[in-house]
C-alpha cells in the first residue's frame, strides 16, 4: 500500500514553494533591511540581494526549515534594535547604603561635586596649576637624570664582555682587561631585567634570569660578561628599588668563578679561566645616585587624582592631561629608552602618539568619560586604577612570562603556557560581554564588519613570506579601544587600561613595526644555521697523551655552501678564526676543565655555535649536542 503524504507535509511543501518565486514576497534577508521603503536606493539593494541569495536560501529553507528559522532568529537577535539606540548613563553606585532592610543616603559624589564646583568653574585654575606642575617637574627630572655625568650611566644589561664572538679574536674588542676602573650609576629595578635567549656559560646555559657569573669568592669576583648592575645589586652596593652608584675594578684573568645567592639574585659558577673579570667597590665620586622614580610616581598619581576629584576640568582636558602625564612619566622616569633620557627622541614619538590618542577620544572615550563627570570618585577608581597599572607595565603586566608570543618562548618560560591560556580565556570573556553590550545598542553589525575587514587585511600581511605578526602593546590598545565606546563601568575600566597600555608601548619602545622578520624576533638567539661537528669525540680522545700535546679536530666545510671558515670558542672566548680543521691545546692551562664551541663563518660572520664539547681535568671528553 502506497503511503499518502500528511497534510502537514503538503503544507510545508507549499510554504517552501511560496518562498522561491522569481521575486519572493517574503525574503529571508528582509529582516536585515532598514525601514526605508521610501528610498529607491534601498529597494534596489534589496532586489540585488534577492537575486543572488534567493536560490541558496530557498534550497536551504526547504530542506532544513527548523535550522533556517533558528538562523533567522539568531541573526535578528545579533542585529539588535532598529534604529540604533543609546545606553542609559550609569547611576552612582555609592548614592545609598542598605543595612538590614533600611536604606541610608550616601550623597558622597554629590557633595564632592558641590564642594569642588568653584575650581571646576574657573579654567584659569587648571592653567595656573599646570604651570606650577611643569616647572616643578623640570627640576625633578634634572635631579633624577642630569646631575650625574652622562657617560657614567649604564643600562641594566650593560656588561664588559659580549656574547659568543662579540669581543672578537682573543677578546681584542673588549680590552683593556686589567688596571682600569669605571665609576658607574645604575637605574632602579634592574633585578627584573632578564636574558630573553639562552646564553652559553661553560657546559651549561642560562635563560630568563639576570646574567651573573661568579661573585662567590671572598673578594666577590665576577666574570666580565655579567650584567654590571645586577652584580652590584647582588653585592649589596646598589639598591634594586633606588638604584645607586659603584666602581668596577678590572683585574684581568681569573680562574674558578664561584656561584652566589644574595639580595634575591642567584649567580652561576664557571670552573675554568676567563681573561676579563671585575670586582666592585662603593668608592664612587658621584653625589646624586638615588633613583627618584618612586617619588615621581607618587607625584603623578596624586596629580591625576586631583584632576579627577578636585579640579574636575572638562572631560577632554582631563583626557589630555592623562595622556601627557602618563607618556612623560614613562619617558623620563619609569622606562626611559636611554640614560639619561633623550628628550628630543621622546618628542619624536610624543607628537604621533597625540594623533592616535585623538582618534581614541573621537572613537571611544568621548562617549564614556563625560558620563562620569558627576561621579568623580567612581571615575577616579575606574579610570586611574587600570591606567597606572599599564603605564607601569614593566612592573605589572610584563611580569607575565610571555614576551614575544613565539612557541619557543611560551614553552621554555616557566608558566608561559598557563599564562597564555588564562589571558586568552579572560579576553574571551571580556569580548563576549562587550559584544553583548554592543548588541543592545544595534551597532554590532557595523563593528563586526569593521573588525572582520581589519582582520582579513592583517591576515593577508601576516601570510607574507619572511614576516611575522607582532602584537605590540600599542597595537593591542589601538585594536580594542573602539569596542569600548559605550557608557558602562567596564568600558571605563577597559579604556583606562588600554590608554595606559598604548602610552607604555609607544613611550618605552616607540612605534615598533607590526610585522617583523624572524631575525628581528630572534634578537641574539640562534639563527637556525648549519652546525659543524667535532671529529674528536668521547670514543677517540686519547687521555693518555699529555694535555699540552693534545689537538682537537672537526669536520671540513660542507660542499656547495656559502660557508668559508670556522670560528672556535675556547672557554667562551674566541680563540681561532680560519679554515684549519684542528686546534692545538698547547696554549691552554692544564688541570682545568675546558669548553669548546665551534661555528661556521661566512665573510667573517659566524653562524650558530654548537653546544660545548667539554674536556674535564681528568681527561674525560663529553660530546656536544645541538646549537648553544
Amino acid at each position: 500500500m502506497q503511503a499518502t503524504p500528511s497534510t502537514t507535509t503538503l503544507q510545508r511543501s507549499h510554504e517552501s514553494l511560496e518562498h522561491c518565486p522569481n521575486q519572493p514576497k517574503v525574503h529571508p534577508f528582509q529582516g536585515f533591511e532598514e525601514d526605508v521603503s521610501d528610498s529607491l536606493q534601498a529597494e534596489r539593494h534589496s532586489r540585488r540581494l534577492c537575486e543572488w541569495a534567493s536560490t541558496f536560501w530557498c534550497t536551504l529553507e526547504s530542506n532544513y526549515p527548523r535550522v533556517t528559522r533558528r538562523m533567522r532568529q539568531f541573526l535578528l537577535y545579533m542585529k539588535g534594535p532598529r534604529p540604533v539606540i543609546d545606553l542609559l548613563e550609569p547611576s552612582p553606585w555609592i548614592a545609598a547604603l542598605t543595612i538590614r532592610g533600611r536604606t541610608y543616603g550616601l550623597p558622597l559624589e554629590h557633595r564632592l561635586v558641590h564642594l569642588t564646583r568653584p575650581l571646576h568653574e574657573r579654567p584659569w585654575v587648571l592653567l595656573f596649576l599646570a604651570i606650577i606642575y611643569i616647572t616643578g617637574l623640570s627640576f625633578f627630572v634634572r635631579a633624577q637624570s642630569f646631575l650625574t655625568p652622562a657617560g657614567s650611566w649604564v643600562g641594566c644589561t650593560s656588561a664588559y664582555w659580549g656574547a659568543n664572538d662579540g669581543c672578537g679574536l682573543d677578546g681584542a674588542a673588549c680590552e683593556p682587561f686589567t688596571d682600569s676602573s669605571f665609576d658607574f650609576r645604575c637605574p632602579a629595578q634592574c633585578s627584573s631585567v632578564k636574558l630573553q635567549n639562552p646564553r652559553a656559560i661553560g657546559d651549561g646555559q642560562v635563560d630568563f634570569v639576570p646574567l651573573i657569573v661568579g661573585g662567590g669568592d671572598a673578594n666577590f669576583t665576577y666574570r666580565g660578561d655579567s650584567f654590571l648592575c645586577a652584580a652590584a645589586i647582588q653585592a649589596g652596593l646598589v639598591s634594586n628599588l633606588r638604584g645607586g652608584c659603584a666602581t668596577a675594578n678590572l683585574i684581568g684573568n681569573f680562574t674558578d668563578f664561584l656561584p652566589r645567592s644574595a639580595h634575591g639574585l642567584m649567580s652561576i659558577g664557571f670552573p675554568s679561566v676567563f681573561p676579563l673579570s671585575f670586582r666592585l667597590s662603593a668608592t664612587s665620586p658621584f653625589s646624586h645616585c638615588t633613583d627618584l622614580r618612586s617619588e615621581a610616581l607618587v607625584l603623578n598619581v596624586l596629580v591625576t587624582v586631583a584632576l579627577f576629584m578636585i579640579i574636575r576640568p572638562r572631560p577632554i582636558l582631563t583626557f589630555w592631561c592623562m595622556v601627557c602625564i602618563g607618556f612623560w612619566h614613562i619617558t623620563l622616569f619609569s622606562q626611559p629608552r636611554t640614560q639619561p633620557p633623550d628628550i628630543a627622541d621622546g618628542f619624536g614619538t610624543f607628537l604621533p602618539a597625540l594623533f592616535v590618542c585623538y582618534a581614541f577620544w573621537r572613537l571611544a572615550i568621548r562617549f564614556v568619560l563625560p558620563t562620569f563627570s558627576k561621579m568623580p570618585i567612581e571615575a577616579t577608581i575606574l579610570y586611574l586604577g587600570p591606567f597606572w597599572v599599564t603605564v607601569l607595565a614593566n612592573l605589572t603586566t610584563e611580569r607575565i612570562p610571555i614576551d614575544r608570543l613565539t612557541a619557543k618562548d611560551i614553552t621554555e618560560q616557566r608558566g608561559g603556557l598557563l599564562s597564555l591560556i588564562v589571558i586568552v580565556l579572560v579576553l574571551l570573556v571580556i569580548i563576549i560581554n562587550q559584544i553583548r553590550v554592543i548588541r543592545k545598542t544595534g551597532w554590532l553589525p557595523y563593528y563586526l564588519g569593521c573588525y572582520t575587514l581589519g582582520g582579513l587585511v592583517t591576515l593577508v600581511f601576516a601570510l607574507l613570506p619572511t614576516l611575522n605578526l607582532r602584537l605590540h602593546h600599542y597595537i593591542v590598545a589601538m585594536v580594542l579601544m573602539p569596542g569600548t565606546a559605550f557608557p558602562t563601568r567596564l568600558s571605563a575600566i577597559y579604556q583606562g587600561f588600554l590608554l595606559g597600555l598604548f602610552l607604555n608601548g609607544t613611550a618605552a619602545f616607540g612605534f615598533a613595526p607590526m610585522f617583523q622578520t624572524t631575525a628581528q624576533l630572534q634578537r641574539d638567539g640562534t639563527l637556525g644555521t648549519d652546525l659543524p661537528s667535532f671529529v674528536t669525540n668521547s670514543t677517540n680522545y686519547n687521555s693518555s697523551v699529555p694535555f699540552l700535546n693534545q689537538t682537537i679536530f672537526w669536520s671540513p666545510l660542507p660542499k656547495g655552501g656559502d660557508w668559508d671558515g670556522f670560528a672556535l670558542l675556547v672557554d667562551d672566548v674566541e680563540r681561532y678564526v680560519g679554515t684549519a680543521l684542528n686546534y692545538s691545546l698547547t696554549a691552554l692551562q692544564s688541570g682545568l676543565p675546558h669548553f669548546f664551541r665551534i661555528a661556521f663563518t661566512s665573510a667573517g660572520v659566524a653562524g650558530d655555535f654548537t653546544k660545548a664539547a667539554t674536556l674535564w681535568a681528568n681527561g674525560t671528553w663529553v660530546d656536544p649536542s645541538g646549537p648553544s
